[in-house]
């Protein structure tokens, strides 16, 4: 790594800190103002610690103080509870330190601050679904980590998150009578989040939904959305055999069966009708 010259050094550092609001001094050398800043981080006055690693990782670049610097920036914003500089600062060391000892829990580090910014269901999920990202990238790059068991869980806790979005999406839809696009979402939740907590209900509530689509449609398109009702009892019965609600969704099946004979009946009698 390039080093700066000493005297270049105090020259940046002295101008930064003249910046500063009464933490570092002017003319302090690198070393007692980082170690300032250790000083706050282990009394846990991380407000403090991190006004003093920003200026010593701005003037001291090219040494190993400002290299710590930059990681107990990361530490001090995260412990703060300022998840999205945390998870910026965490990213730029990454950029700059790239092959550092502590890599693998920064990595880590930095995908819990985007976990930490991940709202409730009902608002965008941009941030849960790149914290599944960055935990499925640190899963994969570090298998036999301590972390790993811990991240699989987080993921698991995003991905019902995004199940439920779509699930209770379904569930309005469903209660304002548009079938249609009530079929669409529990669809996705039954696609993309099998595993998760919403995948059963989603099933039982679609062969529920089908049910009424059907009946509430003309008589050309009853068959079809029967039938589609029938198929989704078969999936449930693949994917949950062990199901409590499987009486249930046997009893929402043989009402399928039901309008499935009586829909083709009146398909018969609409096609005689419409010959003579």
């Amino acid at each position: 790594m390039y080093k700066l010259s000493y005297p270049l050094v105090l020259f940046l550092f002295t101008f930064f800190a003249c910046r500063n609001t009464g933490f570092v001094k002017p003319g302090e050398s690198i070393n007692i103002s980082y170690q300032k800043g250790i000083d706050k981080f282990e009394v846990e006055k991380y407000g403090d610690a991190a006004e003093i690693f920003e200026i010593v990782t701005r003037s001291g670049r090219g040494t190993n103080f400002a290299q710590n610097a930059q990681y107990y920036l990361a530490e001090s914003y995260y412990r703060s509870g300022r998840y999205i500089l945390s998870a910026a600062e965490y990213e730029r060391f990454i950029s700059l330190y790239p092959r550092d000892e502590r890599r693998e829990e920064v990595d880590y580090k930095r995908a819990l601050s985007v976990y930490q910014q991940s709202p409730r269901y009902r608002l965008d999920q941009s941030s849960t679904l790149k914290a599944i990202e960055l935990f499925q990238l640190f899963n994969s790059n570090y298998p036999n980590s301590e972390y790993v068991i811990e991240s699989a869980e987080r993921i698991n806790e995003l991905r019902n998150k995004l199940a439920r979005k779509y699930f209770e999406s379904a569930e309005f839809y469903a209660r304002t009578d548009q079938y249609n696009a009530a079929t669409i979402y529990y669809d996705l939740v039954i696609d993309k989040y099998p595993e998760s907590d919403y995948a059963e209900a989603a099933l039982i509530s679609q062969i529920e939904v089908y049910n009424l689509y059907a009946a509430n449609s003309i008589i050309t398109k009853q068959a079809d959305r029967y039938e589609l009702a029938i198929q989704n009892y078969e999936k449930f019965i693949q994917l949950f055999p062990e199901s409590n609600e499987r009486g249930k969704a046997e009893s929402l099946k043989n009402k399928a069966e039901k309008g499935l004979r009586e829909a083709r009946k009146a398909e018969r009698n609409l096609e005689s009708f419409q010959n003579n």
